[in-house]
């Protein structure tokens, strides 16, 4: 089958054809660094991991060039940078080195490039100069704003009305722009913030202009494919396109553009209000990073994801029966079979694709080197089994060897010890659940929850 992707620009799965098939181009957006990253942010870094290493598997290591970038400068930095009293270059240097950590732990393969922002301010003016001449951009107080009337097709990624984008935008309201949904290209720095010279004066580039800048300097006007969360169609991505496009003369910046869905946390949204917000750094001190690979794999990219402990706990099960068995062979790309490849080559169907390995698993009941050669080239081009057998097997979380129906029988037997006033024998269970890491949840009506604690 053919590599098939769905392309949030035609809003249907479209059969892949590269530019240029020995140079097959990818950028995807990447962290602003000014803290750790949460743990939806790992997804975006698995799904366009998997899709580089899909297109590797289909043109060749040598024919990708996979371009993820680092923002460096931004309101955030500049306030976080402040609030620590360090220099901002520290800052950013020190997440850069926390996130590369994180990246590797969750087993994503380095990009071919990896561009910082502030090493493109020459490619941002250029642009900048470009849409000023053409009549898509203008100068107004020292700030250079987008002119969003200019462009016509504007909205054309995200399908959004402009009526709707000016009800709806949150946009600065600034007396010099000329129409309410006009973006900022460059404005001028306030004291003590990072800036650069330019023809408008001493200033720094808007958020959308970065990603136009380092795209083009590393993959060229029109490339093969544009990717990032669900989050960032619009505005980000709707106004890369309207940069690029106006700059360069061209109808599109990228042919295909991908999306990944959102992420939750048991049931409800992230947020540090609620007291779920997971950073990949927390999760990472509690489960290995290939587990949590696993457990994002599980649900289709495009689809929202629900990351539970449950599911953490299934996908750490699992791996761990595969491991021993696929640790046995060496994973070949000749020896993935056909179906597998049908459906990653499916808009990286990888519910199916996990499917597959699961019959793998089985058949080596029968075949063990048939089948167990299979199980880890198929796990290789997932990014998975990178770990020597003696490493996985070092790590395991003592929640995965509870038994819950034992852990709720213990609870209902320390409530009819406490019921008989048997302070002794009620301690006692306590005591043994703690031993296993379980923490009680008590309150006067009785035991309400429990949890593992590590």
């Amino acid at each position: 089958m053919a590599l098939q992707l769905y392309n949030t620009l035609t809003r249907q799965k479209d059969l892949f054809v590269p530019i240029d098939p020995a140079n097959v181009r990818l950028y995807a957006c990447g962290p602003t660094v000014y803290d750790f990253l949460h743990i939806g942010n790992g997804r975006m870094l698995i799904v366009f991991d998997l899709l580089f290493r899909v297109l590797r598997d289909l043109y060749g290591a040598e024919h990708v060039r996979y371009v993820r970038n680092i923002t460096d400068v931004d309101d955030k930095i500049n306030a976080r940078a402040a609030e620590r009293g360090i220099p901002i270059r520290v800052l950013t240097d020190e997440m850069t080195a926390i996130f590369h950590e994180d990246a590797k732990a969750l087993n994503c393969l380095p990009p071919t490039v990896e561009p910082r922002a502030t090493d493109h301010m020459a490619e941002m003016i250029a642009i900048i100069e470009k849409l000023v001449a053409n009549g898509h951009a203008y100068v107004a107080e020292g700030h250079v704003l987008f002119d969003v009337p200019s462009m016509p097709d504007y909205g054309k990624l995200s399908k959004r009305p402009l009526d709707d984008m000016i009800a709806g935008a949150r946009v600065e309201v600034a007396p010099y722009k000329r129409s309410p949904t006009d973006f900022v290209l460059w404005k001028p720095a306030k004291e003590g913030e990072p800036g650069w010279e330019s023809p408008w004066g001493f200033g720094r580039p808007g958020w959308h202009l970065e990603c136009s800048a380092m795209s083009w300097k590393h993959l060229g006007e029109i490339f093969d494919i544009h990717g990032g969360g669900i989050d960032l169609v619009f505005p980000h991505h709707e106004n890369e396109v309207a940069q690029t496009c106006s700059a360069f003369g061209h109808d599109v910046m990228a042919n295909v553009w991908m999306h990944n869905g959102h992420l939750q946390v048991e049931g409800q949204k992230m947020s540090k209000s609620l007291g779920n917000f997971l950073t990949i750094h927390d999760v990472l001190r509690d489960w290995p990073g290939e587990t949590i690979r696993f457990t994002m794999l599980k649900t289709h990219y495009r689809q929202p994801i629900d990351w539970t402990l449950a599911s953490l706990k299934e996908s750490q099960r699992e791996l761990d029966r595969w491991y021993p068995v696929a640790k046995q062979f060496a994973a070949s790309a000749a020896m993935i079979p056909d179906d597998f490849r049908d459906v990653i080559q499916d808009d990286l169907n990888t519910p199916e694709a996990i499917t597959v390995l699961r019959r793998l698993y089985k058949e080596t009941q029968e075949d063990v080197a048939y089948a167990g050669t299979r199980l880890v080239s198929c796990g290789h081009l997932l990014g998975l089994f990178e770990r020597t057998i003696e490493e996985w097997q070092s790590w395991k979380p003592a929640s995965l060897d509870i038994d819950e129906s034992e852990i709720n029988r213990l609870i209902e037997a320390r409530l009819a010890a406490r019921a008989a006033k048997n302070w002794a024998e009620s301690d006692r269970i306590r005591d043994e659940l703690a031993a296993q890491g379980i923490t009680l949840k008590d309150n006067k009506n009785g035991t309400t929850s429990w949890e593992i604690k590590r």
